[in-house]
């Protein structure tokens, strides 16, 4: 059996221009996302960038990626995910591969541990879940903005017992999907057009793996976090 690993990287943005090119340890945002998925390619791992850019896609080739030309229509900037799947699917699946799971991989995620992605695809196939969602562990100590003029804020946790941060089990700490990586099941995608559905595992990511980069400020934070979990900055 086959997996896809498909990162999506249009050549719009609308916030950083260009921001999958963005420069992050000397070298393109977008091939950090591309080494850690070649790195949990075991032989049964087709690493895919979708785009309709002429120089990502270049970018992705030498970073040693296949590159999926994505139509226009797919490339808006209202355009959903999951659709931008399917369609990489579609292109392999009509090339005889067959598919055991899907990961969607976000460029603008490229925090991650060297084998984040494999732990990942193994814990998907071992468990038999038909997805896994990437998430980092928060404490409970949110609040809501009130309901009404004048009514209180609420909190998700009893201030009155407030417990200490190292107190906390893993059922009482909430986690965040932060969009750095799904794994999902083919038939999920088709049936339902969603990276999520069907029975649904969580794979804990460590905190230092939840940096996104939306401004350039995110950058330096990701360099020293990528240094800090082993990767050589060039």
């Amino acid at each position: 059996m086959t997996a896809l690993a498909v990162i999506p990287a249009r050549g719009g943005s609308q916030g950083v221009p260009r921001k999958n090119l963005l420069p992050l340890g000397g070298r393109p945002l977008l091939t950090w996302t591309v080494a850690q998925a070649r790195a949990a390619d075991d032989g049964d791992l087709i690493v895919a960038v979708s785009t309709e850019d002429a120089e990502i896609a270049e970018v992705a080739r030498a970073a040693g990626a296949r590159v999926i030309e994505r139509p226009a229509e797919l490339a808006q900037d209202t355009t959903p995910t999951e659709p931008v799947v399917l369609h990489a699917m579609d292109v392999v699946e009509a090339e005889g591969a067959t598919l055991d799971a899907v990961l969607l991989l976000q460029a603008t995620s490229p925090v991650r541990r060297p084998d984040t992605i494999g732990r990942a695809l193994a814990r998907f196939r071992e468990t038999g879940a038909d997805s896994l969602v990437g998430v980092i562990p928060s404490t409970p100590f949110f609040w809501h903005l009130p309901s009404a003029p004048g009514a209180p804020a609420t909190a998700d946790y009893d201030p009155a017992h407030r417990p200490r941060r190292q107190e906390l089990t893993a059922q009482q700490l909430h986690y965040f999907e932060n969009g750095s990586l799904y794994v999902t099941a083919p038939a999920i995608y088709r049936a339902h057009a969603n990276r999520i559905g069907g029975h649904t595992e969580l794979f804990v990511l460590d905190e230092t793996e939840g940096i996104d980069i939306d401004t350039p400020a995110d950058v330096a934070a990701a360099e020293a976090m990528l240094v800090r979990l082993g990767w050589s900055l060039t």
